[in-house]
This record gives C-alpha cells, sequence and structure tokens, in this order.
C-alpha cells in the first residue's frame, strides 16, 4: 500500500513540475477563437431572438470586460499572455460560456415577428446589432451600450402600453420613434468607426 502511494505523490509530483503548456494551457490561438465563437453565439441568440436586449447587453458586458483584462495582462507582460494568463482567460471564458447557454435556453425571448411599426423598427435594429457583432463591426463595448439603449426602450415601451391598455399614443410613438433614429445613428457610427472586435 505505501508502495502506491509514493507512486501516486512521485506522480503528482512530476505532473507539477511539467512546463504549463504542456498541462492543457490554451495558446493565444485557441483564447482568440474562442472569443470569435462566443461572438458568434451571442449574435445568433440576438438574432433568432433567444436573447434578449438585456440578456445580450448583460453578455457584451461581461465580454466587453474579460477583453480589457486581457489588454491589460499584455500590459503587464510586454504584449504577451503568460500560461497562468491564459489559464485565467480560459476559465472566465468557460464561465461566460455556462452564462450564454442559460441566457439562451431560459424562458424570456425577443419578438422576432413584430406587428407594429415600432416593434418592427425595434427588431431590424436588433438585425443589425446581430451582424455588427457577428462581423465584429461591434466590438463587445459598443455593442453593450447600443443593447442597453435598446432594454431601456423595450421597458419603456412595455410601461407606456401597460398605462394605456396595450396600446401607445402618438406622442409616445414619435418620442420612441426619436429614440429610434438616434439609436439607429449609432449603429452606424459604431459600425463604421474603425473599431473591430
Amino acid at each position: 500500500m505505501r508502495a502506491i502511494q509514493k507512486l501516486f505523490f512521485a506522480a503528482a509530483l512530476a505532473a507539477l513540475a511539467m512546463p504549463a503548456f504542456s498541462q492543457g494551457v490554451p495558446s493565444a490561438e485557441t483564447t482568440q477563437d474562442r472569443k470569435e465563437n462566443q461572438q458568434d453565439r451571442i449574435a445568433n441568440g440576438t438574432a433568432n431572438g433567444q436573447l434578449t436586449a438585456g440578456e445580450t447587453r448583460n453578455l457584451e458586458k461581461k465580454e466587453s470586460e474579460l477583453n480589457q483584462e486581457e489588454r491589460d495582462m499584455r500590459k503587464l507582460d510586454r504584449g504577451k499572455l503568460t500560461p497562468g494568463d491564459r489559464a485565467t482567460l480560459n476559465q472566465q471564458q468557460n464561465r461566460l460560456s455556462r452564462q450564454i447557454y442559460r441566457d439562451k435556453h431560459n424562458a424570456p425571448v425577443q419578438n422576432t415577428n413584430p406587428k407594429s411599426e415600432v416593434g418592427k423598427r425595434q427588431e431590424n435594429q436588433q438585425d443589425r446589432i446581430a451582424q455588427g457583432i457577428k462581423s465584429g463591426q461591434l466590438t463587445a463595448g459598443e455593442a453593450s451600450r447600443l443593447e442597453r439603449r435598446d432594454a431601456a426602450r423595450n421597458h419603456e415601451i412595455a410601461r407606456d402600453r401597460a398605462a394605456n391598455g396595450g396600446k401607445l399614443t402618438a406622442q409616445e410613438k414619435a418620442q420612441i420613434n426619436r429614440q429610434q433614429n438616434h439609436t439607429s445613428r449609432a449603429i452606424y457610427r459604431d459600425k463604421h468607426n474603425g473599431k473591430t472586435q
């Protein structure tokens, strides 16, 4: 029995002594591939209505924070990621991946077949944001800000409809139209400002 314990202990020490890259720490290429894959999953969930504007905003905010952390790590190590940095980023990407899955498979969904003009514009803007995320024209931070606006407008529309028996007054429609115009211009600017994911 003691021989087995010594053998197990020796194997454990040998594993700790191995270089970090041979222990399955993701490479820089894998880290970038995962970021792109997760952005595609968010974009697809936004486009097909599995993700609400609020869920997309939250995911993009987390993605933006993760990107900033990676930039900070690289700054500390002259543009490189250490194996420990890669392992940390991998763990955080795993958490974000699970959150994307949960949000895409929970009950709240975005209306992908609206009947009203307001709803059709909201859907069109969601599609433009999703396309910008997928193509990389929108950074995670830009997408998060746009989705925050969209989520706030969705709440405002819901409150207005609840106060008026399910309808929007002409004044409320005009106000929402102005907000949608403002967001539409912001989407265009963010998609064409030269910043990419």
